[in-house]
């Protein structure tokens, strides 16, 4: 009885009380993980300086590209678990599981020794200079080796959320979050590890976050479990989970080559102060952001149970409701970005210099933001629902076909503030493109 309860209820219960009880949880989750970054960035900022922020900023395509594989293999098999349950084939979710960790640990490993091989490259080309790739290295020397374990608590946290338990998928960021917090002001300033010690405590929190949420699928409480049997990849298998994985992927990743091409943009027209502004931008960004991506984690099992059900009239009226919510959401952001500018980036730094660029270049950002949620839920609908074609295609919209010209053509005309601009072009144009495609999909979807 204990594993039909959960399925049933996404296809019963109302849905503004689904949102509520797999949202919040999702969404807290997501904030939390959030603070991973900028509890780091802040503690770095105001322990070790300025420089090392920029420093620390040459890591994040490294680290979003490791989110990138952690959510191929997670949001993908989370997404084919979800409509799997709604089916009621409890063997093939557990297929999908299996399929995953093996999946997770070849890839993040793969990627881990490749990135120790060419870590100066790297970081030349993510546009360090002498003075910041420093700071970078003594980071990722740390941190690539714990990838794995990234991978995991990330992407297997969708998949226990995804099964029935959001509440525990919200512990387990919490319990990472409160243990890198405490070792970071335990490691910067008391040990005074400097940048170091941020990379270990941030590597010891996925450890104990990648056990926990690995340990719940041994359990007798979780609906599906790890078997040994399914550990050996299957082709189907592997092939289900990339295709509906492969957008969020692909938002992460054209998102790390949207931060590279940024960062040598910022180079050229604004210097190592520049790349440290936008460190703090995305950071606060990135904040934002986790909090409509722990909306859509949470709808997603609502929407992916209830495609597989048939039952259209809920999946519609669950991407209506969080389109609300989402849009609130990033108008909230754009209003408290725009009212605590200075405050905001002055918890990150005591630089005035560095506090005056990235205080104008926020207020430049976030012009278009509060239609950035919408944009957002939408991309996320359709994974959610197997049109991965088109997910991807949204996704990329936003994070690279709008931003990255924007990016190198706009500085021409307007230097530095050019470059800030293209942030709110890409984010405006995002959106009108996913409403013309969720207006054709929804009418030709009503006519069949």
């Amino acid at each position: 009885m204990s594993i039909v309860a959960p399925a049933h209820k996404l296809s019963t219960e109302k849905i503004g009380k689904l949102i509520w009880q797999y949202s919040i949880p999702s969404i807290v989750g997501m904030v939390v993980m959030s603070l991973y970054n900028i509890v780091d960035r802040i503690f770095i900022g105001q322990g070790v300086g300025a420089l090392a922020i920029s420093g620390l900023a040459l890591t994040f395509p490294f680290m979003i590209l490791l989110m990138a594989f952690g959510m191929l293999i997670g949001a993908g098999a989370s997404s084919r678990i979800s409509i799997t349950l709604g089916e009621n084939d409890i063997e093939k979710a557990e297929k999908i599981l299996g399929n995953a960790l093996t999946l997770t640990i070849l890839i993040s490993g793969g990627i881990s020794i490749l990135t120790y091989i060419f870590m100066g490259d790297l970081l030349h080309f993510f546009g360090g200079t002498d003075e910041t790739i420093r700071y970078a290295e003594e980071y990722m020397c740390i941190i690539v080796p714990g990838s794995v374990l990234s991978a995991m608590n990330f992407g297997f946290n969708n998949i226990m959320r995804a099964t029935g338990f959001p509440k525990k998928a919200m512990y387990t960021m919490l319990i990472s979050a409160i243990v890198n917090i405490i070792l970071d002001a335990l490691f910067i300033f008391v040990f005074d590890w400097g940048i170091r010690g941020a990379a270990w405590a941030t590597v010891i929190a996925y450890a104990i976050g990648s056990g926990w949420v690995i340990s719940h699928f041994f359990q007798p409480t979780s609906q599906i479990h790890f078997k040994k049997k399914y550990l050996r990849l299957d082709k189907k298998i592997v092939s289900a989970i990339v295709s509906i994985g492969m957008s969020p992927f692909s938002m992460q990743l054209a998102s790390s080559l949207v931060i590279i091409t940024v960062n040598t943009t910022l180079l050229k027209y604004g210097g190592d102060l520049a790349i440290g502004a936008y460190g703090i931008i995305n950071s606060l960004l990135t904040l934002a952001i986790q909090i409509v991506l722990g909306l859509n984690q949470g709808t997603q099992p609502v929407v992916g149970f209830n495609f597989g059900a048939k039952l259209y009239d809920r999946m519609f009226r669950t991407l209506k409701t969080a389109i609300i919510i989402a849009t609130f959401l990033t108008s909230a952001g754009f209003f408290t970005g725009l009212i605590f500018t200075r405050f905001s980036v002055g918890l990150f730094t005591s630089d005035e210099e560095l506090i005056q660029i990235a205080a104008n270049a926020l207020k430049i950002v976030i012009f278009m933001f509060p239609v950035v949620g919408f944009q957002i839920v939408i991309s996320n609908f359709f994974q959610s629902i197997g049109k991965a074609k088109i997910s991807i295609f949204l996704s990329l919209t936003r994070q690279f076909i709008f931003l990255v010209p924007a990016v190198l053509i706009l500085p021409l005309a307007f230097g530095l503030n050019g470059a800030w601009a293209a942030f709110p072009v890409a984010d405006g144009l995002a959106a009108i493109v996913a409403a013309i495609t969720l207006y054709r999909f929804y009418t030709n979807f009503k006519q069949l």
